[in-house]
């Protein structure tokens, strides 16, 4: 904007503009509840923004120790990310194959959440993002695990490409998401689905952990265990829809979401017909109080369970990527140990809260065989789908009833883990037994995955 003219645009400012004058991906039902005289702005200015695109930041590109070219020749590890930023149609709950019903999407490589890149702390990260010729809108990427020029993360416009690289300095979990078209729309873009994490393991290793227990006599029994875990990644979110599956903007200003998602899903980790079968001896009597993923004709969308030994560590990766506050919580269970940039933040808590754009690891041992449930507590969200159901061990006497020999120490040996709740595998990763095809996937995804 021109340094003559006295002004500051606010966010909602630029949103209305871009809406009214570039015909972006915010509608008018979408900013309804805003209030903004385009009359008493200059027209110079208007023309400006206008040609601009948007809020479109405009700086001369300096030669910067971030360039690719100075990065690959430092002698550090390369990890190349690439990504495809489309729009999709991808099914909501109350999806059946003789019935969709489906919500216009955004995705990175046709999956919500998008792929997770896993690096060690100290990598560099050559992010490559291509916009497809007939996609109908621009898409970026911002990557927070970067410390880096923000004008990397500017969109690129169909039929186009951009790269940028990275050094990932500093450990943990960090999202990634679109910028929306020069940030206009970017609340959109993202809460259609266009997010996913980065993990950066620490250069010098995940630590044990020590749990508290006590003796009969009441002392203190501090119990060690090894650094390496089972793993799992679940990114949180909204979703704001109209009753016929449009972004819903106003919805959106108001907090006002339509749903809660795992992963991309309402109750996407809740038993299935097939779980009904072995634990009921019926398809159709269902264990759990929501069961909306149930068919096996839903592929790779049917709902799907953790599965973890009792005694085992296991690692959760866990992003908030939505609007509201997380309240993670175990029902059944304590959280031994928090960590946020490879820093303890705290052991033997019951419930630890993220805010939006904020991550943690979390540790846990299952003491007991049995039925937990991870929960964003939240009552409005528990009951709009935030709700991941964890077994461990044998509770249901299955190596008995199957007659499994050897007998398995957890029914991922039979029935595997969902695949979109299972990180890249690290250096300090415990192999999954089997993992079964899970995710929000299109059909040409969940093929390529398979």
């Amino acid at each position: 904007v021109n340094k003559k003219h006295s002004m500051i645009l606010t966010i909602t400012a630029v949103a209305v503009l871009g809406a009214t004058l570039l015909g972006g991906t915010f509608t008018q039902s979408q900013i309804g509840t805003q209030s903004f005289d385009t009359s008493k702005m200059d027209a110079d200015i208007l023309r400006q923004i206008q040609e601009m695109g948007g809020l479109q930041l405009v700086m001369p590109q300096a030669f910067s120790e971030t360039d690719c070219g100075a990065l690959e020749s430092t002698g550090r590890n390369v990890v190349r990310f690439d990504l495809t930023g489309e729009s999709v149609m991808l099914p909501i709950m109350g999806h059946t194959a003789d019935n969709p019903k489906e919500y216009y999407g955004m995705s990175f490589n046709q999956q919500v959440p998008g792929p997770t890149l896993r690096v060690q702390q100290g990598d560099v990260v050559m992010m490559t993002l291509t916009i497809p010729a007939d996609e109908v809108t621009g898409h970026g990427n911002d990557m927070h695990a970067s410390q880096t020029s923000a004008l990397k993360f500017d969109s690129v416009n169909p039929g186009e490409v951009s790269e940028y690289c990275y050094i990932a300095e500093t450990a943990g979990v960090f999202k990634y998401h679109c910028s929306g078209v020069h940030l206009i729309g970017m609340d959109q873009h993202v809460l259609s689905g266009m997010y996913g994490i980065a993990i950066v393991d620490p250069a010098d290793g995940y630590k044990k952990l020590m749990v508290e227990k006590t003796t009969p006599a009441g002392e203190i029994d501090r119990m060690f265990y090894d650094s390496d875990a089972l793993e799992f990644q679940l990114q949180y979110n909204q979703l704001y829809l109209t009753e016929d599956g449009k972004y819903d903007g106003a919805a959106m200003f108001k907090h006002h979401n339509t749903g809660t998602v795992v992963n991309g899903f309402q109750f996407g980790y809740v038993p299935n017909s097939g779980h009904n079968k072995l634990i009921n001896d019926n398809p159709n009597k269902n264990i759990f109080v929501a069961q909306p993923w149930n068919a096996e004709d839903l592929k790779q969308y049917q709902s799907q369970l953790l599965f973890v030994e009792t005694g085992q560590p296991v690692r959760f990766f866990i992003e908030n990527q939505g609007n509201e506050p997380v309240y993670w919580h175990v029902v059944g269970e304590i959280i031994d140990r928090v960590t946020q940039g490879n820093r303890v933040q705290s052991a033997a808590t019951e419930t630890w809260m993220l805010g939006g754009s904020q991550n943690m690891i979390v540790d846990m041992v299952f003491d007991e065989p049995g039925v937990y449930v991870a929960v964003n507590h939240d009552y409005a969200a528990i009951y709009t789908g935030a709700a991941t159901v964890i077994v461990a061990g044998d509770p249901f006497g299955l190596n008995e009833k199957l007659e499994v020999n050897p007998p398995v120490a957890s029914y991922a040996h039979l029935l595997g883990n969902p695949s979109d709740a299972v990180p890249p595998m690290g250096e300090q990763s415990i192999e999954h037994p089997k993992i079964n095809l899970h995710g929000l996937y299109t059909d040409e995804r969940a093929e390529q995955i398979k």
